[in-house]
Formats: structure tokens, sequence, C-alpha cells
């Protein structure tokens, strides 16, 4: 009874991976999408987002059979508790890779995104989900803490976004249009930062280093 339990905790664990996966290709293909005028990264970036949204109905359903038929204690169950959060950060992680990408369209042969630091945002981003995954694979509290304190430097970046449009604006009224989708998509990527936070957040509550639910 005890092996097939853990091997539907560890195939609850691999599913969560795997939708975490599909996020980072999400982030990447969005970026990719708006900086270098794809369109198949366009349509990549709305199939992968669709994989998510049906990874998050399986994981969930394997997280309540666990919690129905096998109740959980102490650590397993906050490692079932974590996973049905964060499923819910990386769906949304989703659909703004899919929302950028969308944006993208509006955004071709356009000088303004070369303008500002809006490369540097989505490898940021990226970064932060990359890294809160490796804390959960890992276990690692300290990746976790880092990747919560990074958000800084993304919120830095969005408001330096900001900044550099309204400057653009000044000096040039005709790109009004492009600057307000652009930050649009700046304020998108802020809230992957802001998942990614909750993500790393999740992963302390599952080491039992943070009494606070996720």
């Amino acid at each position: 009874m005890r092996k097939y339990y853990e091997k539907q905790l560890n195939s609850m664990h691999e599913s969560l991976l795997k939708m975490g996966a599909l996020c980072e290709a999400a982030i990447a293909s969005c970026a990719k999408a708006l900086l270098n005028d794809d369109e198949d990264m366009r349509q990549k970036t709305a199939e992968t987002e669709q994989d998510i949204n049906l990874m998050e109905s399986d994981i969930e359903h394997q997280c309540v059979r666990l919690l129905l038929h096998q109740q959980p204690m102490a650590s397993d169950l906050r490692h079932v508790t974590a996973a049905q959060k964060m499923i819910t950060d990386l769906e949304r992680i989703g659909d703004q890779a899919a929302d950028i990408a969308e944006l993208s369209c509006y955004m071709r042969g356009s000088s303004v995104k070369s303008d500002v630091h809006i490369a540097d945002m989505a490898r940021a981003i990226r970064k932060m989900v990359s890294e809160s995954l490796e804390a959960f694979i890992e276990k690692d509290a300290e990746k976790a803490h880092a990747v919560i304190a990074y958000d800084d430097v993304v919120d830095g970046l969005f408001n330096k976004i900001k900044d550099e449009l309204i400057e653009r604006l000044r000096s040039d009224s005709t790109v009004a249009g492009e600057c307000l989708d652009l930050l649009m998509i700046a304020k998108y990527f802020e809230r992957i930062g802001d998942h990614a936070e909750n993500l790393a957040e999740c992963v302390l509550y599952y080491l039992g280093v943070s009494k606070m639910a996720c």
C-alpha cells in the first residue's frame, strides 16, 4: 500500500515539474514572438498554453485523489497542498505568456521595443520561474528565498521600462499606441514574476520553513 501511495505522490510531483517546464517554454516563445516578430512562436505559445491548462486539470485530479484516498500527513500533506497552489500560479503564467504573444502582434516592426529593457525583463522572469522550480526539485530553501528577493529586480525593471516609455512618448507622440501595448506587456511580465515569487513561497511551505499556507 505504501509503495502505491509513493508512486502516486511521485507521479504528481513529476507532472508538476512537466507543467513547470511548459511554462518556461511559454515564456521563451512569447519573448521570441515579441522580440523577433515570430509568428511561429506566437502560435507555439498559444498551443503550449492549452497544454498547460490540460496539465492543471490533470494534476488537480491527482491531488484530490491523494487527499481523499490516502489522507497524507505532515510533509506529504504539505507536498500535495503546495502542489495545488503551484498549479494555479503555473496556469496563470501560461495565460499571461499567451497574452504577451497576442499583444506582440501589434508590435510588428516597432522600434520602441528595442529602445527599452523589455528583453532584460523577459530574461529576469524566466530566471525566477526556472529557479523556483529548481528550488522545488532540490528542496532548497535558500534558493527559494533568493527567488523571492529577486522579484525586486523585476519590479525595478518594470519601473525602468515605464520611465523609458514616458521619455519616448515625450520625444515622439506618434508611438503612443505602441508604448501603451508595450507597457501592458511589461505589466504581464511583472505579474509572471509575482507568480514565480508565489511558487517560491510554496516551496518554503512544502519544506516546513514557512508556517503560513502558500
